[in-house]
């Protein structure tokens, strides 16, 4: 049986250049889905399963991001006094106990394998998970809880996977399956970003991963892959190379690149309509919108 996952690494020292002019002053991570920041849904769906230790990958310009998860003390004692008991349960979910949550600096852009990398000295000799907070999945068991369910059965690495049309597959890591068990796959290589046309499979790894130790040891060597960065899908497939398991989920739910402004948008629709306060009217304009743009065609 495999150890149990206790840690997990959030890499968010990009500088969300794809959604200036909002992030000249605010990191992405912050940006709000509904009512809620992307970093707040990674989090969440780390601690449903079962992480205890949060590092974050961080850089310049990030101090928003450290503040949202510190304690309100005045906007809570003015909740507490105005008897706002919701706001006060919702304001509370969003803090971290001291010593739960470490911030590690990035300082130079090298890719993602080199975000990871410097998180190095926070771990033991044992698995974690490393979330890409771009990456929004809506799906219940959350995405990362159905991963460590199924590694706790496989061990070695896993990483989430997706079906991805032929067309797309050049813009991620994909596999290369060895053997296909239908809900888990297990890997008989990966390729990042391969060339139109060479992709091994449809499979296309998306920001969700439990690794194995041994892949920080491959990160050691910190030889640049892909577009001269540090990647880590290349420390993923040396497991592979040195005979050791990686193992791709198929995840039940729906993923959102909210990288992108039209994944952005997309998201921000769908987790709308999921709230059982909002999705009553937020339908209604929906249809009443789709109808007047139907009409003026």
């Amino acid at each position: 049986m495999s150890r149990k996952v206790t840690k997990a690494i959030f890499p968010v020292a990009g500088l969300g250049t794809r959604f200036l002019p909002a992030t000249k002053s605010i990191p992405k991570e912050i940006m709000t889905l509904v009512d809620r920041p992307l970093i707040q849904y990674a989090i969440d769906e780390a601690r449903a399963a079962g992480i205890k230790e949060f590092i974050f990958v961080t850089s310049r310009g990030k101090g928003a991001l450290e503040d949202y998860f510190d304690h309100a003390h005045e906007l809570e004692a003015s909740l507490r006094e105005k008897g706002k008991k919701d706001l006060l349960d919702t304001l509370r979910a969003t803090n971290m106990e001291s010593g739960a949550i470490a911030y590690i600096r990035q300082h130079k852009a090298l890719g993602l394998g080199h975000a990871v990398w410097c998180a190095r000295r926070l771990l033991a000799d044992e698995p974690f998970a490393v979330i890409l907070t771009d990456d929004v999945i809506l799906g219940e068991p959350p995405c990362l809880q159905q991963m460590i369910e199924a590694h706790e059965e496989t061990g070695g690495s896993m990483v989430a996977t997706m079906e991805v049309a032929a067309d797309k597959a050049s813009s991620y890591g994909v596999l290369d399956v060895a053997e296909d068990m239908g809900a888990i796959v297990r890997a008989r290589g990966m390729v990042e970003k391969p060339a139109p046309g060479t992709a091994p499979s449809n499979l296309a790894v998306i920001g969700r991963y439990i690794l194995a130790p041994t892949v920080m040891q491959n990160l050691n060597k910190l030889r640049a892959g892909s577009g001269g960065e540090i990647q880590l899908t290349d420390a993923i497939a040396d497991e592979i190379t040195e005979g050791r398991d990686v193992f791709g989920l198929r995840f039940r739910g729906q993923r959102f690149d909210c990288g992108s402004k039209i994944g952005f948008l997309q998201a921000t629709v769908a987790f709308g309509l999921e709230r059982d306060e909002l999705k009553g009217e937020f339908s209604d304009y929906l249809s009443n919108l789709m109808s007047v743009r139907r009409a003026a065609e």
